[in-house]
């Protein structure tokens, strides 16, 4: 009898587990791609509104991507917001450029996070594996995944953690992430364009 128990205990966690890894970033890709249908519906239906964005500039927009990137939140409103400033300020480099300034700054509250010992994220697989990258390419892995959209608080816990040094993770964060909103701010630009005409 124990043995059956068991083995539905065991059952249970491997469903569980497939959940968190395969089902939770599909969902989250969905939910990006929600957001991003919602912005361009709304620019479409109510374009005086997105040309209020304009009145905060760039500082809006630095300020904007440091906020929203010191939050250990899913990055998508910062995503849509770049874009958005991409469509609507003269420059789309410009947009990505400033964001990426406010982002590496933004990003220093997960660095700090794990350089002060606080264990905030359970040892997860996902976790564990940033962390050993982390480990072993040091500033070149937050490079890399400062460029790609999710799973950067992690690795900013896991650099802070594993004491890489200040200013290597800040440089590394700031060129990813400046590569990353320039990206998007002309996604921004070209598809407001495309969908507009």
């Amino acid at each position: 009898m124990g043995k059956i128990i068991n083995k539905e205990k065991q059952a249970g966690a491997k469903k569980k587990g497939w959940l968190s890894q395969r089902l939770v970033p599909i969902l989250i890709l969905l939910l990006v791609i929600a957001i991003m249908v919602s912005a361009l519906y709304f620019y479409k239906a109510y374009p005086s509104r997105i040309d209020e964005l304009k009145a905060y500039g760039y500082l809006g927009t630095f300020l904007i991507s440091l906020v929203l990137n010191a939050t250990v939140i899913l990055p998508v409103g910062t995503f849509a917001v770049v874009a958005t400033l991409g469509a609507t300020l003269p420059s789309a480099t410009l947009v990505g450029l400033v964001a990426g300034v406010g982002a590496a700054i933004g990003e220093m509250t997960g660095y700090m996070a794990g350089y002060s010992g606080r264990s905030i994220v359970q040892r997860r697989k996902i976790y564990a594996r940033l962390e050993g990258w982390v480990k072993k390419w040091g500033a070149l892995a937050i490079f890399i995944l400062a460029i790609v959209p999710f799973l950067f608080d992690l690795a900013g816990i896991a650099a802070g953690a594993l004491r890489l040094p200040f200013w290597k993770f800040f440089l590394a964060c700031w060129l990813g992430r400046t590569i990353l909103y320039i990206g998007m701010a002309w996604a921004g630009a070209w598809g407001w364009e495309a969908v507009l005409t």
